[in-house]
């Protein structure tokens, strides 16, 4: 129930937080989805960036948008 409450329905499709122990991933996914910068996702898990890239590099979604927008202002469009 919580996890329909809260989850899209990809997401309601995805193994994210299927189990308590995996709300610790489900913690990484949300912060990295936030907008969190990787080094201080990283920090507060213990893993170094490049062990935290590896397992959740995949489950950034739903920011195009936004980092074509800011792409777009550093260039000057």
């Amino acid at each position: 129930m919580a996890r329909e409450k809260a989850l899209t329905p990809a997401q309601q499709a995805s193994p994210l937080a299927r189990r308590p122990y995996e709300l610790r991933h489900a913690a990484a996914s949300l912060w990295l989805n936030s907008g969190i910068p990787a080094t201080e996702v990283a920090r507060r898990l213990g893993h170094s960036v490049t062990v935290l890239l590896r397992g959740y590099a995949n489950c950034i979604d739903g920011q195009q948008a936004t980092m074509n927008g800011r792409i777009d202002g550093v260039l000057g469009g």
